[in-house]
């Protein structure tokens, strides 16, 4: 089919919402993309005389051509769409049932995140939905910054007077280069020297269409110039006031590292008073003047207090023992003799026996056991052994009673 209005507006008025006929009408949109920005007026024209369900089928025309444009490096509808995809979209918003709307939401989102149009564009997109359309809903009020933006802050009141006309500046540029591109189109064209001269009344038509288009560069091109300095303007100002204020922060700074540095000083000689108050081969923690007893050359006007007196501390020593009265000294005997008895060595000596000892006392005069008896051997006899009172080997095993028979009789 070749390009002609009615052939646009047929396919666009056959568009319906099922993926393969949105697919089929962007690839043969795509073909005639030298026709892009006739196709992008009607397109508009379009979705103006359209119902809701045919503007959001048209609005997902516009996205399947603008993302295969972008994927494929072709920015003939990329140009096109930008002066009136903002309106559009907010025509096809304006009205529309809620789920409608959501969907509308849904494709600018996909926009901005992967930066189908430019950002000035995008942002204007997003305007014209948020703050010219649901104003009237939320009272004038935004609430987060854009419903479409991932930065849930709104913008700076600082750069508040800069938004509109960046976006007047945004939307000027790329009409102006529109137009230019018309224009440049049309007057090479006509002043191409290959070109066959047309007739007179042609050529006169001709001319007047190139007329109307550098007019209409022209005029596009003084609008992006006022659009432009009114923002320069605006950003002189926000500049002027920056300025200020960084001079103000520049003063405050130097004000501030003035002060530490005084205060910096003020401490190094506070520190130099007081590590001058001790002698140079003492701790810190030992005055000057204390260990001699005199005072230092350099003293601290502040003098510490006298250190208290040790305490006395009684000498680990364990206590001494009694010790035996002087007595007369003992006469030497010899123990082996038997001129002397035990009972005489105890009656000499300076303390009193135990118990036990009067016991073993008592047992050695019973029996007539001398001191030596302990050393030196002697043979026992019968009557050595006190009577005990019947015989000695009764109840004692036969045998054993003659072996001790027979020990006694070869002892005798």
């Amino acid at each position: 089919m070749a390009y002609n209005d009615d052939a646009v507006l047929a396919k666009l008025s056959a568009l319906n919402e099922t993926q393969e006929s949105i697919v089929t009408v962007a690839q043969w949109v795509m073909f005639h993309r030298r026709h892009a920005d006739r196709t992008g007026q009607l397109w508009l024209q379009r979705l103006k005389d359209s119902g809701s369900n045919k503007r959001l089928n048209l609005v997902y025309l516009a996205n399947e051509v603008a993302q295969q444009s972008k994927a494929r490096h072709k920015d003939d509808f990329l140009i096109a769409f930008s002066p009136v995809i903002a309106e559009a979209t907010a025509t096809a918003y304006k009205g529309a049932t809620n789920e409608v709307q959501q969907k509308l939401r849904r494709v600018v989102e996909v926009w901005r995140q992967r930066q189908i149009f430019d950002l000035g564009i995008q942002e204007s997109i997003e305007t014209r939905i948020d703050v010219d359309l649901d104003k009237t809903r939320s009272s004038g009020k935004r609430l987060g910054g854009s419903i479409f933006s991932s930065n849930t802050g709104s913008t700076p009141n600082e750069l508040a007077p800069l938004v509109e006309p960046q976006q007047t500046l945004t939307k000027s540029a790329l009409t102006a280069k529109t137009a230019l591109t018309n224009a440049n189109q049309d007057y090479d064209k006509l002043n191409d020297p290959a070109a066959t001269t047309p007739t007179a009344p042609v050529h006169a038509a001709r001319l007047n269409g190139l007329l109307k288009s550098l007019a209409n560069a022209e005029g596009a091109v003084a609008e992006g110039i006022k659009a432009r300095k009114a923002l320069i303007e605006g950003l002189e100002k926000i500049l002027g006031t920056n300025r200020a204020a960084l001079a103000a922060d520049e003063a405050q700074l130097s004000e501030l590292t003035s002060r530490k540095n005084q205060t910096d000083t003020k401490k190094r000689d506070v520190e130099d008073t007081i590590m001058r108050g001790f002698n140079p081969n003492s701790t810190p923690s030992t005055p000057a003047g204390v260990g001699d007893g005199s005072p230092a050359a350099n003293q601290s006007p502040i003098t510490p207090a006298p250190e208290p007196d040790r305490p006395e501390v009684e000498a680990l020593t364990p206590p001494g023992y009694p010790q035996p009265p002087a007595t007369e000294p003992v006469p030497e005997f010899d123990l082996y003799s038997n001129n002397g008895t035990s009972h005489m060595i105890a009656d000499q000596l300076p303390f009193q026996p135990t118990a036990g000892a009067d016991l073993l006392s008592s047992l050695s005069t019973s029996y007539g056991v001398s001191s030596a008896a302990s050393v030196k051997k002697r043979k026992l006899n019968d009557s050595d052994f006190p009577d005990l009172g019947g015989d000695a080997m009764d109840g004692l095993d036969a045998d054993v009673a003659e072996m001790l028979m027979k020990d006694t009789t070869n002892s005798h």
